[in-house]
């Protein structure tokens, strides 16, 4: 066995790797989209095999390698620029608890049961589900928790109404309001033009936060 070949061949691999990792951003692990951590996975793969068969050449690992990263970039590009393509790939975030109440058919929808929902309550140190308003699972999969806040301002759903320039007509459900309502709402702040808007939220049950396209 050539020592010396697996080493030189380890640290390459390594350097490639170190590269296409930088290369696909500084997310956390955790909050890869399911088309970086299947990325990711492939890589490594190809990273054991190019390794362990000493006998193939570098450019049958480094040529998927690379057409990888081109398919990860033109993906990450285009979901920058069309919601569809980014929902498709990242995927949306979902509502587990709305308002204290527990949302089974979209736990149900997204194959979540209780003692998941338990389990990642405990994680972020909220030991009772009577004590939770909003619940999100997120494309990641980590549980974004918001606790009801006795004696304050009713808490509103932390879920964006326009992004880039679109209303998010689902978020609206949530809320029981319309695509109307909301341009309504905007009017009344001076904003006539919802494309202009790269980002909408309610703060409180009266105020709105807007970001404008730059």
């Amino acid at each position: 066995m050539d020592y010396g070949t697996i080493i030189l061949r380890t640290i390459f691999i390594y350097f490639i790797i170190l590269f296409v990792l930088r290369f696909m951003g500084k997310r956390e692990i955790g909050q890869l989209s399911v088309l970086d951590f299947v990325v990711s996975i492939m890589i490594a793969e190809l990273a054991v095999i190019s390794i362990e068969n000493i006998q193939a050449p570098m450019l049958h690992t480094i040529l998927p390698i690379v057409i990888l990263s081109i398919i990860q970039l033109v993906l990450a590009i285009f979901s920058l620029k069309s919601e569809r393509i980014r929902k498709l790939v990242d995927g949306k975030p979902s509502v587990l608890i709305n308002g204290g109440e527990i949302d089974e058919k979209e736990m149900r929808k997204q194959r979540y049961n209780f003692d998941d929902l338990l389990i990642q309550l405990r994680q972020q140190k909220v030991s009772k589900l009577s004590d939770v308003e909003f619940a999100i699972l997120e494309p990641s999969g980590k549980l974004s928790v918001i606790e009801k806040k006795p004696d304050k301002d009713e808490p509103v759903m932390p879920l964006p109404l326009i992004l880039d320039g679109k209303v998010q007509e689902d978020h609206l459900k949530q809320i029981n309001q319309t695509s109307l309502w909301l341009r309504q709402q905007m009017r009344k702040l001076g904003y006539r033009d919802i494309k202009k808007i790269s980002y909408c939220a309610l703060k409180d049950q009266d105020t709105f936060f807007v970001d404008l396209k730059q």
